[in-house]
């Protein structure tokens, strides 16, 4: 399970195992934190170079995962589970190293709570949305959609949809038939990098995201669709009762649906 954590606003690339039960934190991630540094990678590279020659055992049980880069694409990055980013953290002199450590220790503990309840995830999200600045019409709405995307992939898992790439091809299906737009160019078009595209929809790109999905698992279970190519069809027949929503509407409002805004922060001026 791939997830953004927050640590003082700032976004941490975070994946649980849920085999292992085991939290994989982005090394790159967490040194940007701890040394404010502009150049996190090239940091890391010294520091990762710096304890090999010293023998020290961390190098060898870090690992790597694939994970959204700034550019919105899956790269292989160093991942620590908990207890080898807290010994890293002890070698690195940062007035954040313990916050961090205090945060790590409520990141496991919040992961146990939701285990025992689902519902703490939910409300874990609603904190770091509201943290955003995100209004409470916007909040309810993009967990709406969740739970319609949430019924939508556990329907293609259990009709022989498994593969990760299968499920992004499916969901590419279903977003460019009803926007017009491929995931990729809806992201360049609001100016977006590694960013979720979702959490920079506006209530409308919300509304008719959850209508392409709601429509296309009534679809698929209508029709009984099984495997890849038959969700495929299923998903253009959902995301086309989406797109001839948005075209009605737009003609009514003169508006257009699908639009570059985005939830942003202003882009700091350079000071002269």
């Amino acid at each position: 399970m791939d997830n953004i954590r927050l640590f003082e606003s700032k976004k941490v690339r975070s994946h649980y195992d849920d085999k292992k039960e085991v939290w994989y934190f982005s090394v790159i991630d967490v040194i940007e934190i701890l040394t404010d540094s502009p150049r996190p990678r090239k940091y890391w590279s010294a520091l990762k170079t710096k304890l090999q020659a010293e023998g020290s055992e961390l190098s060898h049980k870090l690992g790597q995962l694939k994970m959204a880069a700034e550019d919105g694409k899956m790269r292989e990055t160093d991942v620590a589970d908990t207890e080898t980013l807290l010994r890293l953290i002890q070698s690195i002199p940062s007035q954040k190293a313990e916050p961090l450590k205090q945060w790590l220790a409520k990141v496991g503990y919040e992961r146990m709570q939701e285990m025992s309840d689902p519902a703490q995830s939910l409300d874990r999200a609603r904190e770091n949305w509201q943290k955003l600045g995100r209004s409470e019409k916007w909040i309810q709405q993009r967990m709406t959609g969740q739970e319609t995307r949430n019924k939508l992939t556990d329907y293609w898992k259990e009709s022989g949809v498994e593969k990760p790439d299968e499920f992004a091809l499916l969901t590419n299906i279903i977003h460019q038939e009803w926007t017009g737009l491929t995931v990729m160019k809806h992201k360049e078009l609001k100016g977006l990098k590694s960013q979720n595209l979702r959490d920079h929809m506006n209530e409308a790109e919300l509304i008719f995201t959850a209508l392409a999905e709601l429509s296309t698992r009534q679809i698929a279970e209508t029709e009984q669709a099984n495997g890849l190519q038959q969700n495929a069809q299923a998903s253009k027949k959902g995301g086309a009762v989406a797109k001839n929503a948005r075209k009605e509407l737009e003609s009514k409002t003169g508006k257009s649906v699908v639009t570059n805004g985005n939830f942003l922060p202003p882009k700091k001026e350079i000071e002269k």
